[in-house]
């Protein structure tokens, strides 16, 4: 039923898409007391509060874009996003060199991975959704040509090693909080939040490159620019110094288009079984 519902809303252009989420992010921001908490306190601790109206804004748009994301005609939805500097992922793809894509929950995520698909075989790690009823969506809607999953567990995380000796390029989540043991206490946005350590594992095991990619969602439904960086910062150092490195990294790249980034994800909980960040740093 709700793979039906996905694919009849991939019918309409994405500014109707688009407009339609605006409405839908500020019913959610004034009917959930909770979600607003959130959102606002993510903001004010980032210092970015000044772009509330728009986040909440891009916030609906994020949601009710994924039926064009996921269900559209991936040709269709290609035409809808321009890439921005290719040739420097293109030069480590003709060197062989295996690439670490670190893609934060920033503008429209979905789409990098398919972007990069259209161009290179790529494994992304992903967390299977927690209802059954949502398998075959996501799942169907991520697993396309060229584009591998790995699910997060200890199997996954073989895949993404495996494929990334061969040379071949991966794509994680670095902003995602991890379970227990599969992370550390670093510093995001003056906050200490639960780090997951796999990015600069998976780089120093396969001799590999990190690349941080977004797709910077367009005004007005025009769609998106999809942009590759350079990682600038040192991955040497402890588990905690490299995942504040790429924490840094991170806030960086958000400052860009802060609006867009998805200030209601609770990146700062205690997941189940970790020691708070008081412990750590009194180790």
């Amino acid at each position: 039923m709700l793979l039906r519902i996905f694919r009849f809303f991939s019918i309409f252009p994405l500014p109707l898409l688009h407009g339609i989420g605006v409405g839908l992010g500020w019913l959610v921001y004034l009917l959930s007391p909770a979600y607003r908490r959130r959102l606002r306190a993510n903001m004010r601790q980032a210092g970015f509060s000044a772009h509330l109206g728009s986040a909440v804004g891009e916030a609906g748009k994020a949601m009710f874009e994924l039926p064009f994301i996921w269900c559209a005609d991936p040709q269709r939805v290609s035409r809808r996003a321009s890439v921005e500097n290719w040739e420097l992922v293109q030069h480590y793809l003709d060197a062989g060199k295996g690439i670490v894509f670190l893609t934060p929950h920033l503008g429209c995520f979905e789409i990098t991975a398919q972007e990069i698909a259209h161009r290179s075989e790529l494994m992304v790690m992903y967390r299977p959704p927690r209802k059954e009823a949502l398998k075959p969506l996501v799942e169907g809607a991520r697993a396309r040509k060229n584009l591998l999953l790995a699910p997060a567990n200890m199997g996954g995380v073989r895949l993404l090693a495996k494929f990334l000796k061969k040379g071949k390029p991966i794509g994680l989540l670095p902003d995602q909080v991890p379970q227990e043991g599969e992370g550390v206490w670093a510093d995001f946005f003056g906050r200490s939040a639960y780090t997951m350590t796999l990015p600069a594992k998976m780089a120093q095991l396969g001799d590999a490159v990190v690349l941080i990619v977004y797709a910077e969602r367009l005004p007005r439904g025009k769609g998106y620019v999809v942009r590759f960086v350079p990682f600038e910062g040192s991955l040497d150092g402890d588990s905690a110094a490299q995942a504040r490195a790429i924490n840094a990294a991170m806030e960086k790249l958000i400052a860009r288009c802060p609006a867009q980034y998805y200030w209601s994800y609770n990146r700062y909980k205690v997941p189940a079984g970790v020691a708070g960040p008081a412990a750590q740093e009194a180790a």
